[in-house]
């Protein structure tokens, strides 16, 4: 039994005005494939541990990965799908395929991209090939990819931490399927709704009753796998949205009742959605009053994960406006990480940082300080984190130590040359910094940053920022959603309706 493990995973933030080209992904194929990905707690590494596991040999072919942003450039896509079916086609006798997909990735060709590069791998094999894929959390799923998938399975954590046992569950599927031992046959169900990230932690109310029961599901006999995805609100596509995917044992009727039932529950929470975040002048205020340390600010409108530049400077330039100290703000800035590495460690400088990709994350601000230190950007994540990966590259990174009045605890800004999210602590105990000492920690992240941070926090505020990933979807304008309760409606629009399917 021989089965090809491939991926190709972006997720798109179609408000963010610069496209995700080639180059930003990282790429490896066949040999490298398997070497990088193998010990890690990824789906793809899932996939390998079930080579062993379920007894099947591996046909590694290409797995392409980029931080999120705006769409794909309509030639990356092309060029990493049509590498994806070459190799494919080289590949002796194949039974079937595994594929880690995001399922929120929008090209600048196709709205849904993971459904086009389904199709198109459809129409090689034909209808009747396994062909198991993993989605993100954060998908919006489409019917085509249902339609298209012989099993499709979902992370049911966020943070995410089950990407490992996710692909271990793909790896038991297909290699039942291709045994002949099981029939697989899947339902798709959406309620009509938006479910803001800031509600989407699954380890609390309400999303964790409704992760239970997709759990309790997956006890019953003929259920195979039951998923729910809490969609991504950052795309404006037809598919935006929740969704609930069950897979059963040749029962149809059996799949669609259950999706239903957790597209119910889903449905049902909507009135606990609600929320209120301070604003960034209020926040800062209220971790310079906090006794407790460190305060995490989550800077959500310049959620990395989600999308975002990750140069923000609106609480950057409150912070230094109110007076506080000890903080650590992290800015994607290569062209003031490069400043500071020509200055050499110890130089002092002065200098504008972040706010040179979007004008909707704020102006550059004048700092000065004294580089402390000038780093490679690369740390390993040794702990089961959001992403998934073990080796990380920020690229060439200089931490800065801010001038100011004498304080307890110093400032720092560190500056990386690439957009790196917050998943790990390694990102400041690299360069020297020990986090749990500081007063106050930015995180550009939304919910994932805990399963690092957590532990260390004395504090939590989430901001209402502004940006590309703002949570307040009235900050944007949809043109090709649906209508959804929790999205702006226009005055004409009709009260949104939920049909329920059983």
């Amino acid at each position: 039994m021989r089965i090809a493990v491939a991926g190709i995973m972006h997720e798109s933030n179609t408000f963010n005005p610069q496209p995700t080209p080639l180059e930003a992904f990282r790429v490896q194929r066949g040999a490298e494939l398997l070497s990088w990905w193998r010990d890690s707690p990824h789906e793809v590494g899932g996939f390998i541990a079930g080579a062993q596991k379920f007894g099947y040999e591996i046909f590694s072919t290409l797995m392409a990965q980029a931080t999120p942003g705006g769409p794909v450039t309509g030639d990356a896509f092309e060029r990493l799908t049509r590498e994806l079916q070459e190799r494919l086609a080289r590949a002796p006798r194949l039974d079937g395929l595994l594929l880690a997909l995001h399922g929120a990735m929008v090209s600048e060709d196709h709205a849904d991209a993971d459904g086009e590069l389904l199709r198109r791998l459809r129409a090689r094999f034909g209808p009747d090939f396994p062909l198991v894929v993993t989605h993100d959390y954060h998908a919006n799923i489409a019917q085509r990819v249902v339609d298209l998938s012989t099993v499709l399975i979902i992370y049911k954590t966020y943070p995410h931490l089950d990407h490992r046992e996710r692909g271990l569950q793909a790896a038991s599927l297909i290699a039942r399927t291709i045994r002949g031992e099981i029939r697989p046959v899947q339902a798709l169900v959406k309620p009509p709704m938006l479910l803001n990230i800031v509600r989407q932690n699954t380890n609390l109310p309400p999303m964790d009753g409704v992760m239970a029961a997709a759990r309790a599901l997956e006890a019953e006999p003929a259920v195979l796998a039951a998923s729910v995805a809490g969609g991504y609100q950052y795309a404006d596509v037809p598919e935006l949205g929740p969704a609930a995917v069950v897979v059963t044992d040749g029962a149809p009727a059996l799949a669609r009742d259950a999706a239903g039932q957790l597209a119910d529950h889903l449905w049902a929470i909507r009135e606990r959605l609600h929320f209120k975040l301070p604003d960034v002048a209020q926040a800062v205020r209220q971790a310079g009053a906090s006794e407790r340390r460190p305060v995490i600010l989550v800077d959500m409108g310049d959620n990395i994960g989600g999308g975002s530049s990750g140069d923000s400077t609106f609480i950057l330039h409150e912070l230094l406006r109110q007076g506080l100290s000890g903080w650590v703000v992290v800015l994607a800035d290569p062209e003031a990480a490069a400043a500071c590495a020509r200055a050499g460690v110890g130089a002092a400088l002065r200098l504008a940082v972040g706010g040179k990709r979007y004008r909707l994350h704020g102006e550059p601000v004048e700092v000065s300080g004294r580089v402390k230190c000038l780093h490679d950007g690369r740390y390993e994540e040794s702990e089961v984190r959001h992403d998934g990966q073990r080796y990380h590259d920020q690229g060439l990174s200089a931490l800065l130590e801010m001038d100011g009045p004498p304080a307890e605890i110093a400032s720092y800004l560190l500056l990386t040359s690439r957009r790196q999210t917050p998943f790990s602590l390694g990102q400041l105990l690299s360069v020297g910094l020990q986090p749990a000492r500081q007063r106050v920690l930015v995180v550009k992240a939304a919910i994932a940053w805990r399963a690092a941070y957590e532990a260390i926090a004395g504090e939590i505020i989430e901001v209402d920022s502004p940006g590309v990933t703002a949570v307040n979807p009235a900050h944007f304008r949809y043109f090709r959603a649906p209508a959804l309760w929790g999205l702006p409606a226009s005055a004409d629009s009709d009260e949104v309706k939920y049909d329920k399917p059983h």
